[in-house]
């Protein structure tokens, strides 16, 4: 190597040594372009041959009517059960009994779900496969919490605050004071010796909305069947939907 091209590598390792000690050194100027994305862009004619089958057979299923609603529904109709709510406990019991029977040999005494599951209301008028979706997005299953009197007890009191929590073959009676008076299962009053079968759905049974009770379950029960899948077997079960606020929360005055 020669002295002239030892000197240039010298030079440039000296310059870099002083840029890297260089605690002042800042970026004075940034360049940035815009590129906007707009409808101008061409479709893929081969990939939209491809989705628009699937596109269509989707599109097709959620339109499906599946029954028809008599009554409008929505989740804020009334302040302790609504419409929308007991439609929806009273079907996961009709549904989910036979099957937890089939499974387990017993039978479901209680459905319990949450006033926050219900995303959608229902118009008057026809019900969709979309309309299944719209009211419980999510993939939540139905399972069966066992639980003793204790547990029971906790869970009338947790409801006797008043929201609209659907359920179905039970009844409360609260006070002015949201004090709880009577509570009674399949028309019965609570029988101390036995447990009862809860169905509810697995967000709950992990404590949601603060349901603590269901963490003292002596069983867990899971039959396999998501909320919204049964909700479109009942919808297709049923020609007609029609469903009002009813007697099985009481609040006296």
């Amino acid at each position: 190597m020669t002295v002239k091209l030892k000197l240039q590598h010298l030079l440039v390792i000296s310059i870099l040594l002083c840029l890297a000690c260089n605690d002042g050194f800042q970026v004075q100027q940034t360049g940035q372009e815009r590129t906007a994305i707009t409808d101008s862009i061409p479709n893929d004619k081969a990939l939209e041959d491809f989705i628009s089958p699937y596109r269509n057979k989707i599109k097709g299923e959620m339109e499906k009517v599946l029954s028809y609603n008599a009554n409008p529904m929505f989740p804020k109709d009334t302040p302790y059960n609504t419409a929308i709510g007991n439609m929806m406990a009273d079907a996961v019991y009709e549904l989910a009994n036979p099957l937890f029977y089939s499974k387990f040999k017993d039978s479901i005494d209680v459905v319990l779900l949450n006033h926050g599951g219900i995303r959608a209301g229902m118009s008057q008028g026809d019900i969709k496969t979309r309309t299944a979706f719209s009211i419980m997005p999510f993939e939540n299953m139905v399972v069966v919490a066992e639980l003793d009197a204790v547990a029971m007890k906790e869970m009338f009191n947790y409801l006797s605050k008043g929201k609209a929590h659907p359920f179905s073959n039970m009844s409360l009676v609260i006070d002015g004071n949201n004090k709880l008076k009577e509570a009674k299962i399949n028309q019965q009053e609570l029988d101390e010796s036995r447990t009862y079968f809860v169905a509810t759905s697995d967000y709950l049974i992990k404590g949601g909305d603060n349901m603590d009770f269901f963490q003292k379950a002596k069983n867990i029960y899971e039959i396999d069947y998501k909320l919204r899948n049964l909700l479109i077997d009942y919808f297709q079960k049923k020609d007609t939907i029609s469903y009002s606020s009813d007697d099985r929360f009481i609040k006296l005055k």
